[in-house]
């Protein structure tokens, strides 16, 4: 992989027949013949673009995945191209599918990235589970970022990609007419911001019964508008220059100015400036997640599970039991770590975003008066054993078990320590 770039980008605009899969397939068939792309031009395709948002056969017609990514390597052998755009993609049928932005190339797969951020204002989070943030797609022609719709509005993700690499971010999207100029100010402002090239596919007309905008477009690093469409059916192409993204990059790159600029020592709080910032946060309608627990030597095993509770919600608070509440539960001899050494150490974990200490025996009091939409608790407890369970679902929210991912034992390590052989 080089840090070079494309040498030119295309965006297929089209309007998505819901549910249509040959169909869908046929219109950018039927583009790609009658506007054909340069060798090697990477051709971008709109989010869902094989079978739009039709969300009651999400599972049924996320099946047909692998027929269209077929198809997706039979075009891009074709017409000796790269082709993105996003797919319903699904591991097992255990768990609902993620929307994945796919990247293929003549030879076949080359990557994807999950969308991040699901936009639940159009229920996406029923049925879909959000993807991770991850490594740059590696292409022939350098690293690739990329977004889907929603995850345009989140600009610490195109940095983080511009960080890490990117010249050139790539949107995959179904943006409605009745937010054009939202989408076009933003699109504009990840280009500004990152100094990269952006290319925005939309789809556009009726998909359904939702009219999307359109207006696909291609950003140069300056922010200026290469070519923009309209609102039918249309192929629009730009050639990339690499100087040009190093021209703007020599004066100044505030994607590199990542200065640590958070204290996280204020993450500690007592309960009731902790239920004053809460209520703030509920006000534009986050979620708050809640889990407890010791952490007297935290491990990879606890780092891993508060990872997963920080996923069910926006927000999440850790309840931590006191040096009093320690010796409580497990003895004399515990806790090896002083509640304010544990309580610094959980407080700089990104994943965390509150710890609040608590001296009894259980977080009850914590739980009623916090209400947490999400209570989160390990898998080795059933939901009836789960302390607050009862009262967090009368309130309207859920308990989610999470199953530690690694072998560790704080109990384990402390006696490791006090017994080397």
């Amino acid at each position: 992989m080089h840090d070079g770039l494309f040498p030119a980008v295309a965006c297929l605009q089209f309007p998505i027949a819901l549910g249509e899969v040959e169909r869908n397939i046929d219109q950018v068939r039927s583009l790609l013949e009658t506007h054909p792309p340069a060798p090697d031009t990477l051709v971008l395709l709109p989010e869902i673009w094989a079978t739009g948002f039709d969300y009651p056969r999400t599972r049924e017609l996320g099946r047909r995945t692998p027929e269209i990514l077929a198809a997706m390597r039979e075009m891009a052998a074709g017409f000796q191209i790269f082709l993105a755009g996003s797919l319903t993609m699904a591991e097992d049928e255990r768990h609902p599918p993620r929307n994945t932005l796919v990247l293929v190339g003549p030879e076949g797969m080359l990557g994807s990235l999950s969308k991040q951020h699901l936009f639940r204002f159009w229920q996406e989070d029923q049925y879909y589970r959000p993807g991770q943030a991850g490594p740059l797609l590696s292409t022939p022609h350098g690293p690739l970022g990329g977004l889907i719709c929603y995850d345009l509005r989140f600009p610490e993700v195109a940095k983080r990609q511009a960080f890490a690499g990117s010249r050139l971010l790539v949107v995959s999207a179904q943006w409605p007419l009745s937010r054009l100029d939202h989408w076009q100010t933003l699109l504009r402002a990840r280009a500004i911001e990152n100094q990269c090239y952006v290319a925005a596919c939309n789809g556009c007309a009726l998909t359904g019964a939702m009219e999307m905008a359109g207006h696909s477009m291609i950003i140069a690093p300056d922010g200026q508008v290469l070519v923009e469409a309209r609102t039918e059916a249309t192929v629009i192409t730009a050639p990339l220059d690499p100087q040009a993204v190093d021209e703007q990059r020599s004066r100044f790159f505030p994607a590199g100015d990542r200065s640590w600029l958070s204290a996280d020592r204020d993450k500690i709080l007592n309960l009731d400036p902790l239920l004053a910032e809460l209520s703030l946060i509920r006000r534009h309608g986050s979620r708050v997640a809640f889990t407890n627990g010791c952490f007297d030597i935290l491990h990879a095993g606890h780092v891993s599970y508060l990872e997963q509770a920080r996923r069910t919600a926006d927000c999440l608070v850790v309840g931590l039991n006191t040096d009093v509440s320690v010796r409580l539960l497990k003895g004399p001899s515990r806790p090896v770590k002083t509640e304010a050494d544990r309580a610094r150490v959980l407080a700089a974990l990104g994943c965390v975003d509150y710890v609040v200490l608590f001296a009894e025996e259980t977080p009850i009091r914590l739980i009623t008066a916090i209400q947490p939409d999400v209570l989160v608790k390990g898998a080795d407890y059933e939901e009836d054993q789960i302390v607050g369970a009862t009262e967090v679902k009368a309130a309207g929210g859920r308990v989610e078990r999470i199953a530690f991912k690694h072998a560790c034992s704080t109990s384990a390590l402390i006696k490791a320590l006090r017994n080397p052989s």
